[in-house]
């Protein structure tokens, strides 16, 4: 990553924050995106290199393209984008409403789609790049109470599949991530949501623990890199064995 220039959204917390400071420690020029600017800012703080913490919210196209605007300007072309930003939810189909349903679609599914509908003209006039977007298991298998989070997230895998096959020849790789149960800010916000606790969702887990966001970020980094040239068009299952039961 020595000297890439990689745009990470959602990294002002969780598997963001990580993915941006081991950007940013692999020797990338970070531009590090969040809907929270403060977030952002502290991610930045962590980083000790070269970061550039950028208010952002990807479900907004305008918001979208002054991102990018301020890459160009600030750190130049964009060589990877790395797509974290998520929400979640907690309900069922017929418990979902309408502003719910609709908000989980506009972060997970349209933000994924506006930025990588900007950054994948840039890479093809540089040469190409690589993008990791951030799916789930739940856009693999069926999760109970989370039909618009599971929707989302199939929807990114299917997204990404047909972003590596339009962009293949341009030298542009387009991959997801399918991370399970990771411990991070945002997997203890929806605990409480439902009242369960840590312990328990451990105990569903077949190596009897939580992912950790620096294990996502690892993962992300192969992805990413150069020493995954030959993959495009994958969703890379890192989920403990919970879909293997």
């Amino acid at each position: 990553m020595k000297d890439k220039v990689a745009v990470v959204t959602g990294a002002g917390s969780g598997i963001g924050r990580a993915t941006a400071l081991l950007f940013a420690r692999e020797g990338a020029r970070v531009l590090a995106a969040d809907v929270n600017a403060e977030a952002a800012q502290e991610t930045a703080g962590l980083a000790g290199s070269e970061v550039l913490a950028v208010a952002a919210d990807v479900s907004d196209e305008r918001g979208v393209i002054d991102m990018f605007a301020t890459c160009d300007r600030q750190l130049g072309a964009p060589d990877v984008l790395a797509n974290i930003a998520g929400i979640g939810s907690t309900t069922t189909a017929p418990d979902t409403s309408l502003e719910v349903w609709e908000r989980v679609f506009s972060v997970n599914a349209r933000g994924t789609f506006l930025c990588c509908k900007h950054a994948i003209p840039r890479m093809v006039a540089a040469g190409g790049g690589s993008i990791v977007n951030m799916a789930s298991i739940a856009g693999l298998v069926g999760l109970r109470n989370r039909a618009a989070y599971c929707a989302s997230k199939g929807a990114v895998v299917a997204l990404t599949r047909a972003l590596a096959i339009d962009h293949v020849t341009d030298r542009v790789r387009v991959n997801c991530i399918c991370p399970g149960t990771i411990d991070s800010p945002w997997v203890r916000r929806l605990l409480d949501d439902v009242g369960e606790s840590l312990d328990s969702l451990r105990a569903r887990q077949p190596m009897g623990r939580l992912g950790t966001p620096d294990e996502v970020a690892a993962a992300v980094l192969y992805v990413a890199s150069d020493a995954a040239a030959f993959m495009t068009g994958s969703a890379l299952v890192l989920d403990g064995g919970l879909t293997a039961v």
